[in-house]
């Protein structure tokens, strides 16, 4: 059965996704860099940016599962650029070049609509302006039947939590303090959204945890 998956992403100690000025210069926010030594390490995401080499062991093998029966992924916005408001052009097609990480369909919640792009290696990005649940059905329709991968930010991950439709979530909690930025879990009472803790281990890099739907 098809699932919503949030996979390898990684958290500060004080919880934020991302660190405060999110800007070109600084697609994760001031700091936000040093959250993802974890994932930098590993066999995993040196391939993806065509680097050889990398670690194995825990940090691997979490970055490895998510990438794993993923049929289709969901994006905010501001995880597709820094641009705000109505597209100016068509000029900006992502932070990864010609051939993106991702191989399969992509759905971008925005709410200015714009003509879908097809890229290098399977990926093609469509702009949804209907919301998360309209996101969603369509992905699960390019998925078919495979997994929905929920990139972020954020703000998307809280949406799909709140209303409780993500299946399972796996957090890289890195042992950096940011002080400020965008907080994925505060005020959200995942107890009574119907979460719980169901994998737990640790890295020098990271505590990895598993948050599944119960």
């Amino acid at each position: 059965m098809s699932k919503l998956r949030v996979n390898a992403f990684t958290l500060s100690l004080d919880g934020y996704g991302a660190g405060p000025d999110q800007d070109l210069e600084n697609p994760l926010g001031v700091g936000g860099k040093a959250l993802h030594k974890w994932a930098f390490t590993t066999r995993t995401f040196r391939k993806m940016f065509g680097e050889e080499g990398g670690a194995s062991g825990v940090d691997e093998d979490f970055a490895a599962r998510s990438f794993e029966n993923v049929g289709a992924w969901i994006l905010g916005r501001n995880m597709f650029g820094p641009i705000r408001g109505p597209w100016k052009d068509e000029s900006w097609k992502g932070w990864w070049g010609d051939n993106p990480p991702y191989h399969v369909p992509v759905f971008v919640l925005t709410h200015h609509a714009r003509e879908p792009i097809v890229m290098e290696g399977g990926t093609t990005f469509y702009f949804v302006t209907e919301g998360i649940s309209s996101a969603l059905e369509q992905a699960k329709a390019a998925a078919d039947g495979k997994d929905v991968r929920v990139g972020g930010g954020v703000a998307t991950i809280r949406q799909y939590l709140q209303e409780k439709l993500l299946d399972e979530m796996h957090l890289a909690i890195s042992p950096v303090l940011l002080g400020g930025g965008e907080n994925l879990l505060a005020g959200l009472d995942l107890p009574k959204l119907g979460y719980q803790c169901s994998e737990q281990v640790a890295s020098p890099h990271a505590m990895h945890v598993v948050i599944s739907r119960t």
